[in-house]
């Protein structure tokens, strides 16, 4: 769902008996699992709320994944995420988009791990998840997210 759809949806829902936050929250399965992808770039804004902090990420031309992801050191996690097959396989996106949404974990989360607040400015690269075949907004939900010279695992709480 892109931005004017989840508008549309959002002017139906009250009509419909929904709650509205079941609009904003979406879950894993928009998004394409199988090919994780590469994002580095600063922060443009910043949104530290819930249901989940946001950020958005100019992206440098010419991106390509750094010859070092893989050997990354990752974090454990509570949940079952197999951290270097993900890091291994990370790609850049096919499409050229130099401004990025970024999903980050609920704030409970980003608690949890203690991840300091993202500020406009930061340098930050992320290993996540875009949607299915690339359609619709550039928008990256973050599996493991690195930052200040640590990497965060953002699907579950540290193990």
């Amino acid at each position: 769902m892109n931005r004017r759809e989840f508008g549309l949806a959002a002017l139906a829902a009250p009509a419909l008996g929904m709650p509205l936050l079941a609009l904003a929250h979406h879950g894993w399965s928009s998004f394409d699992q199988d090919r994780p992808i590469y994002l580095e770039g600063k922060v443009t804004r910043s949104r530290w709320l819930n249901p989940h902090a946001e950020l958005a990420l100019e992206v440098p031309a010419g991106l390509t994944v750094p010859a070092d992801l893989a050997r990354r050191a990752l974090p454990a996690q509570a949940a079952p995420v197999d951290g270097k097959a993900l890091l291994a396989r990370a790609v850049v996106p096919n499409r050229k988009d130099r401004q990025w949404e970024i999903e980050l974990a609920p704030l409970t989360r980003m608690n949890a791990w203690s991840v300091p607040e993202i500020k406009v400015g930061d340098a930050i690269a992320v290993v996540g998840f875009i949607f299915k075949e690339e359609k619709g907004e550039p928008i990256l939900r973050v599996e493991y997210l690195f930052v200040g010279g640590k990497a965060y695992g953002l699907r579950s709480s540290p193990a």
